[in-house]
């Protein structure tokens, strides 16, 4: 069978599998799985939260299916295994910290189960291979799986925002890895793609559905994941800086957060009303729309400029890479003072 054949099968039944899913899932857990009001939370009745359990479902069946209709190369289904083995394991993390809301589990239960992912990652031998020490690699991988699976977590505080952003970066990994050979990260990414596309618009309608934690962190790990074996650096050897750019709108809106609240003299770990996403509707009064639309459109431009850096010359990447990072800084900066820091 045709890999183009395959990929379509993967995206096709990982849409498909989350989309017969949902009606399912509320029906068996919608009274039991719910997001109350209270808090940071907005929405004025309880909603189920089975997005996250409905993507998990679709994109691990999709890959399943695949798995006996295709013959993969060597290594690929050892480091398919590896993945969906932590993902499985941050996903029961995020599910048991729906069961517990509204207080959720502690924080550094959460960070030491995701810590375990990240080693279970490594053994399966996905991680960071940038520099000639291994530990080195190793500690660069923990920081971008713990980093970015947290990152997802903190973006999904508006409708359609967390989800819109993993469709962005599934799609962009996509883009970049399907002319390589390293299949686990073309199939993941197509196969987190339908899952996604599936789920975003039970996200916006009247009996809306709710990611959870459990999808949220899911998706942040997965795409952390194999955004580490993506070939960056096969036709330009400063293309390992590509999943930064990937991932920016997620990484710059957690480095916001966490900047305001310490600012505030606040544990940047703990939850509180200063996400930016929040801030932007209540004091530039931006409608979800506007808003979804300029984080969406602030992903493309990012992974769009990510595949311009794996593919353009290497002498000018490390200074495409400097004046975009700077840019990047210099904007928080004017958020900064667009959104005023004001102390508790």
């Amino acid at each position: 069978m045709e890999l183009r054949v395959l990929y379509f099968i993967t995206f096709l039944s990982a849409a498909l599998v989350t989309t017969l899913c949902l009606p399912m899932l509320r029906r068996l857990l919608g009274a039991r799985l719910t997001d109350t009001p209270g808090g940071l939370k907005t929405h004025r009745q309880a909603v189920p939260m089975l997005g996250g359990c409905a993507i998990f479902a679709g994109t691990l069946v999709s890959l399943v299916i695949i798995r006996f209709i295709t013959n993969f190369p060597t290594g690929t289904l050892h480091s398919l295994r590896g993945i969906l083995g932590a993902g499985t394991l941050v996903f029961i993390l995020g599910l048991l910290d729906d069961l517990c809301k509204p207080k959720g589990l502690p924080i550094y239960v959460r960070l030491l189960v995701q810590a375990a992912a990240a080693t279970s990652l490594i053994l399966y031998n996905v991680y960071i291979q940038v520099f000639p020490s291994p530990w080195l690699n190793y500690i660069l991988t923990f920081g971008w799986m713990l980093a970015l699976t947290n990152a997802f977590n903190l973006l999904d505080i508006s409708d359609g925002l967390c989800t819109s952003q993993a469709v962005i970066c599934a799609a962009g990994l996509a883009l970049i890895a399907l002319p390589g050979e390293l299949w686990y990260v073309n199939f993941t990414a197509l196969a987190l793609l339908g899952s996604c596309a599936a789920y975003w618009p039970h996200n916006h309608v009247q009996n809306k559905i709710f990611l959870g934690d459990s999808g949220s962190t899911f998706l942040g790990f997965l795409i952390a994941a194999i955004s580490m074996g993506t070939q960056y650096s096969q036709q330009n050897p400063y293309g390992y800086a590509a999943p930064l750019f990937i991932a920016a709108v997620p990484l710059l809106d957690t480095v916001y957060v966490s900047l305001v609240r310490i600012l505030k003299g606040k544990n940047p770990l703990k939850g509180s009303p200063d996400h930016l996403a929040l801030r932007l509707k209540s004091e530039k009064h931006f409608s979800n729309t506007r808003l979804l639309t300029s984080f969406a459109a602030a992903g493309v431009l990012c992974n769009l400029f990510a595949y311009c850096i794996t593919q353009c010359e290497p002498a000018h990447t490390p200074g495409a890479v400097l004046i975009s990072s700077l840019g990047g800084g210099m904007f928080l900066l004017w958020l900064l003072q667009k959104l005023p820091v004001s102390k508790p």
